[in-house]
């Protein structure tokens, strides 16, 4: 039966002053996986991206391009649509924070926060980063820079605050009560250290630039870029219509995935909001790790950063999308390498589960006529492979539900591994001459194996599922998770000449 529940995913918003790059890849092409995954399993999802447009780092960075802020946003955020067209990202909504639905929203929850006393005016005298768009006590400070590099500026100027020293407990409390809302462990352990140690109450908003959303009753103030931006995340189903089909449907959201720099502002800064506004805070936030290249970590400076319009033209779309997420455990750091990459593509992919779709369906086109073999008398050997291939989609589900993205993959290619195994050890060719039942049974057995990676590969892997699943001259209604009961091709179908799904990458040479 068809899953059924709502399944509501969120990328971070992307910061526009600058141009994406694999990290903003990474987290979608994640989520990605993810909304397909639960849609094939039938349940109905919203998935959400888009672009994070206000602050005093975007104001700077139009006015050195000679640009309108909006106008300079517009530009920017079509890059990062055109990067979730490139990965052909599935995502159900876009949202910008400049757009008239995010002011509402923004403004909305505002006025819920001062009506129940949880913001109040005050003034703020401190150490403030443009690029990290955040706040830093003397204390924070390493060689008069942020903890992070980046240069600070004093800043003295009127701001309202909101009353996050009175939530350290009950944040405390929630993350007791819902033990899966951090994930991995090691950043729910930073999150409850970083609780515990003790919390200030933050600044929500500026007067020293203007490109925010203007504060309610008071347009001196723009909004802090945290307030604004985390509230995306409740602007796209409908608040603050709180009755709207989209905001019952999918809110809370069942995973916002982050990168580990900005954990903390989802998993404490945003359910602190939503809790003292009387909302539902998400079910889940996950955290993953970062890139390096060749080793190095990856920085402008160095001249190393990687171009995902670059991956997906040297080696293919759905090569790249499979090696981002088998490549590293989700949520560690992770190393790109080119040796890797072509690694993955020519041993996982063209040798192993391209190999075996284009050797299977080649003997069933040489020695069944072109059609789908009849499965005779099953052997304990066929049981086996067909029971591995069979516990896949329960497997797949436990890791999905944990983010374990690479050890889902794992899991496809043990099966396809097992197959790999299984073929030369029945050796159809020689049952050819000595027992055609036979041969029809072993290779019958292999399509349907391969009829069931075919259909689970496709969050991964779309286009490349989809060729693999034609191959098998399935209908469009017998693609998703429920058609995998269903049981083998019907004997006799016609099936198409294979065609090779994974070509190997040869290295140029000159």
């Amino acid at each position: 039966m068809p899953d059924g529940r709502p399944f509501y995913i969120t990328t971070p918003i992307y910061y526009v002053n600058d141009k994406p790059h694999i990290g903003h890849a990474y987290t979608t092409l994640a989520c990605d996986v993810l909304a397909r995954f639960m849609r094939l399993d039938g349940r109905p999802v919203h998935f959400l991206t888009g672009t994070d447009e206000h602050g005093q780092k975007v104001e700077k960075s139009a006015a050195a391009a000679g640009l309108e802020p909006l106008a300079f946003c517009d530009e920017v955020s079509e890059h990062f649509r055109a990067l979730a067209r490139a990965l052909n990202i599935s995502n159900d909504d876009f949202i910008r924070t400049t757009e008239p639905r995010h002011i509402a929203s923004c403004q909305a929850l505002w006025q819920r926060l001062v009506d129940r006393g949880e913001i109040y005016l005050g003034s703020y005298a401190g150490w403030y980063s443009v690029r990290d768009e955040t706040f830093y006590t003397e204390a924070d400070l390493i060689d008069g820079k942020a903890p992070t590099g980046a240069p600070v500026e004093w800043v003295e100027e009127p701001s309202y605050f909101f009353r996050l020293s009175a939530w350290g407990d009950r944040l405390l409390e929630f993350y007791d009560k819902n033990p899966g809302f951090i994930g991995p462990e090691t950043r729910r352990n930073e999150v409850v250290s970083f609780v515990k140690s003790g919390l200030r109450d933050l600044s929500v908003s500026r007067t020293s630039f203007r490109w925010g959303v203007p504060v309610p009753n008071d347009p001196a103030h723009v909004m802090y870029v945290w307030l604004d931006a985390l509230t995306n995340y409740i602007t796209a189903v409908g608040y603050p219509d709180t009755d709207a089909d989209a905001y019952k449907a999918f809110w809370p959201a069942n995973l916002h995935v982050v990168g580990k720099d900005i954990v903390r502002f989802h998993a404490v800064y945003w359910p602190a909001f939503l809790m003292a506004a009387g909302l539902e805070p998400p079910k889940s936030v996950f955290a993953h790790g970062w890139w390096t290249n060749e080793g190095q970590k990856i920085s402008k400076s160095l001249g190393n950063t990687i171009d995902p319009f670059d991956l997906i033209r040297t080696y293919g779309l759905d090569q790249t999308r499979y090696f981002l997420l088998r490549e590293v455990p989700f949520g560690q750091d992770g190393d790109f390498s080119q040796k890797a990459m072509i690694n993955r593509i020519n041993a996982d992919l063209a040798n192993n589960l391209g190999n075996l779709t284009q050797r299977v369906l080649s003997q069933v086109q040489k020695n069944c006529a072109a059609a789908a073999p009849t499965l005779g008398a099953l052997t304990a050997e066929d049981e086996a492979l067909l029971a591995e291939a069979r516990g896949l989609l329960p497997a797949m589900r436990a890791s999905m539900e944990k983010c374990e993205l690479h050890h889902t993959l794992a899991q496809l290619w043990a099966v396809s591994d097992a197959a790999n195994l299984y073929i030369d050890q029945q050796a159809p060719w020689t049952l050819k001459k000595t027992d055609v039942t036979r041969m029809a049974t072993v290779l019958g057995v292999l399509v349907e194996v391969i009829r069931i990676l075919g259909i689970l590969v496709q969050p991964v892997m779309p286009d490349a599922g989809a060729k693999m699943l034609d191959l098998l001259a399935l209908p469009a209604d017998a693609r998703d998770f429920t058609a995998i009961a269903r049981g083998p091709i019907a004997a006799g179908t016609p099936l198409p000449a294979p065609q090779g799904v994974f070509p190997r990458y040869e290295t140029k040479t000159a």
